[in-house]
């Protein structure tokens, strides 16, 4: 039977998603200017949030740059933002967008390099307590220095190559092209089905304690996240004045954090405590053996370009030379250049992996500016301003954490640290107080985020990325294995903000 216009044109809408999702989806379009016309805009934009949350939360179903990106533009029509507030969120976000289009391009030619240093790392130590603790303190570590996206690609690109060795092998095809389809599991043998859901597992745990740890660093200096400059510029402080005021509320965060990573390896709990399967372990050592035998000086030559490439990289960015994404674009030019990468399709794969999450971060901004334009967030700040002044940090601090949670932390950031400014120069506070409150904005912003993929885009980007599929991440499996985390750092940051603000 011949299918009708209706019925293909039903098929092709949002591709192979199950059909409740379509009628879904349909719903929300149909339902939002009912919405508008007898609950008025505010409502409607807290609803429109919801929805939007919800093509986050189903990523695995259909990627959210469609259901999301048909929201927003039903949002413009509707007259809840206009376009030219959404390029002015846009602009306002560039140097994130410029970071995302050529930092993690940037990254993709160093793979190479990572993935013979991670190889080390995951072949070299035995405890998984020790490694997840590894991995977390280098995620932080490096993030205190780069941007947490930028080493969340590096944690992408490590998993994504790990994946790949043993899928190959777990396919009988060890010796496969590089065209390999490593997410289809239809030639996996029954002899390595067991083996390769342990693999998923042990990998989902690596990276999300690494993920982790790019909040918990990120939040340390002025450089981690981009909310972080952007206080600090409204705030006055300089690289060290940032690390010193923050202190005493990202040390102790610090700590209790990493010891969460080890006591969830320990005890197995919200997902965690997989080890790594001896027979997936022989295959990467039996990769490592061939690497190692098949190198040769053009091999080592492009490792020791990517390794000055990647010490360029670290003290460019520590030094903020240029824009994160000015760096990257450095970083593509010196390692495409001296390592013999010149055909334009060899470069077009670089940008595959990041460009799909850039047209969402746009269509996130979209969603930014309707919160903007409605005023979704004024009476929980009205409300916080109107407290004593003893209970404003740490009533700054969870306001700013819940919000974060479900909206884009940077805007979160920039809303709470203008009304704050504000404040001072009108007189309502003083700049003692000022102090107290930017810690918290900035605490508050970068902590309790880790709830959600909404709060931290780092989060969102492993969501979004090729490997959350292929290691079964998803959107409420990242939140239950957040969650332990997200009542640690959450805990000990309100503690802090309240006994040491």
């Amino acid at each position: 039977m011949t299918e009708s216009f209706a019925q293909a044109l039903w098929k092709n809408f949002l591709g192979p998603s199950p059909n409740w999702y379509k009628q879904t989806v349909v719903a929300f379009l149909l339902l939002n200017p009912v919405a508008l016309y007898l609950l008025g805009p505010f409502v409607t934009g807290w609803i429109l949030i919801g929805e939007f949350i919800f093509t986050l939360a189903l990523a695995l179903r259909c990627y959210p740059l469609q259901p999301g990106g048909l929201l927003a533009l039903e949002a413009v029509l509707l007259g809840m933002t206009s376009p030219e507030m959404v390029f002015a969120e846009t602009v306002a976000n560039f140097e994130v967008i410029l970071l995302l289009m050529f930092m993690v391009a940037g990254i993709y030619f160093m793979k190479e390099l990572l993935l013979f240093v991670f190889t080390k790392i995951l072949l070299g130590v035995r405890s998984k307590v020790m490694l997840s603790l590894l991995f977390s303190l280098v995620a932080a570590f490096l993030s205190a220095f780069l941007d947490a996206l930028t080493v969340t690609a590096v944690l992408i690109s490590v998993g994504v190559g790990f994946y790949a060795v043993y899928h190959k092998v777990a396919s009988g095809q060890a010796q496969a092209s590089e065209d390999h389809d490593h997410s289809d599991d239809a030639g996996v043998g029954d002899q390595h089905r067991e083996d390769l859901e342990g693999f998923r597992a042990f990998l989902r745990s690596l990276l999300m304690h690494g993920a982790v740890g790019t909040a918990l660093g990120g939040v340390c200096t002025l450089v981690g996240e981009p909310q972080n400059l952007l206080i600090a510029t409204v705030a006055d402080w300089d690289f060290m004045r940032f690390i010193t005021v923050m202190a005493p509320v990202t040390v102790p965060v610090l700590v209790f954090g990493l010891t969460t990573c080890a006591l969830l390896e320990v005890t197995g709990k919200f997902g965690y405590g997989a080890r790594l399967p001896d027979n997936v372990r022989a295959v990467l050592v039996e990769f490592q053996a061939r690497e190692e035998s098949q190198r040769t000086p053009r091999s080592n030559a492009r490792l020791v370009i990517q390794a000055i490439a990647a010490c360029i990289l670290v003290v460019a960015l520590a030094m903020h030379w240029a824009a994160v994404g000015l760096v990257g674009l450095m970083v593509i030019v010196l390692l495409t250049a001296f390592n013999g990468v010149v055909e334009e399709h060899q470069l077009g794969q670089a940008f595959e992996e990041a460009l799909p999450f850039t047209a969402l971060l746009v269509v996130f901004f979209a969603i930014v500016a309707v919160i903007h334009e409605q005023h979704l967030f004024t009476p929980v700040i009205n409300s916080v301003l109107a407290m004593d002044s003893d209970i404003r940090p740490p009533m700054f601090f969870l306001a700013n954490g819940v919000l974060s949670m479900i909206s884009d932390n940077v805007f979160v950031a920039t809303v709470y640290i203008t009304e704050v400014k504000d404040a001072l120069a009108a007189g309502a506070i003083t700049r003692a107080e000022f102090d107290q409150l930017a810690v918290a904005i900035n605490t508050g912003t970068n902590l309790p985020s880790v709830a959600t993929p909404n709060g931290q885009a780092a989060f969102l980007f492993l969501l979004t990325s090729a490997l959350a599929p292929l290691i079964r991440l998803s959107y409420g499996r990242m939140v239950i294995m957040a969650l332990p985390y997200t009542l640690v750092l959450g805990g000990v940051g309100l503690t802090c903000v309240t006994l040491f603000v």
